[in-house]
């Protein structure tokens, strides 16, 4: 056999190791997209703390070692889920108009980061319970951006000693107290909604 007779098969070899690359890529792809929506089906029809990587597995259509591969445990995918409802929220704090944006007061921002974030609670309550209670709550990327929006409205504001206050202001919006008001105690969504806004206003009365 003549070297051009082998010159073509070699090329072609390299050019399937080419193509398996974006095939791998497109199926990683595709297995995140189902495994996020089955973890989301999850999360609403059952108490969050109960899901756990077999079911999302088994739910997703995919092997244990596929999903193992994108998450370590059910937190991490709660905590994808998230990610895009809370970069949203971010970009509005940063780029929006007041008072939820820059330019109001910051009594007025608070009371608007309040609201938002309650809202996304109200949408999102089983996601923010399976990826945001306990410890796990004050290690997440989104936690740390709402503790610096937090403590630049208590700074405008004169606020003594706003690094200790920061988490203080940060606590009524846990999903557990949103959860025990709406829920076990019976509490309007409104009706904590309003409780917060006062509270901002006092907080950060000028």
């Amino acid at each position: 056999m003549s070297e051009s007779e082998g010159a073509p098969r070699k090329r072609g070899e390299a050019g399937s190791r080419a193509d398996a690359a974006p095939r791998r890529r497109a199926d990683a792809v595709r297995n995140r997209e189902q495994i996020l929506a089955a973890a989301e089906r999850l999360f609403a029809e059952r108490d969050p703390g109960a899901v756990t990587m077999d079911a999302v597995a088994k739910a997703a259509g995919v092997g244990r070692a596929t999903l193992y591969r994108s998450f370590p445990d059910p937190s991490s995918i709660a905590v994808a889920l998230l990610d895009e409802h809370d970069r949203r929220l971010q970009q509005q704090l940063v780029y929006g108009p007041p008072p939820l944006g820059p330019g109001a007061p910051p009594a007025e921002r608070l009371a608007a980061f309040y609201l938002a974030m309650l809202d996304l609670l109200r949408h999102h309550l089983p996601l923010a319970l399976g990826a945001e209670t306990g410890q796990a709550r004050f290690e997440t990327g989104a936690y740390g951006f709402w503790r610096v929006h937090v403590r630049s409205l208590l700074v405008d504001a004169g606020a003594p000693d706003p690094d200790a206050v920061i988490d203080l202001v940060l606590a009524p919006l846990a999903p557990e107290l949103y959860r025990f008001q709406r829920f076990d105690r019976g509490l309007a969504h409104d009706r904590i909604a309003d409780s917060l806004t006062r509270l901002a206003r006092s907080l950060l009365a000028g």
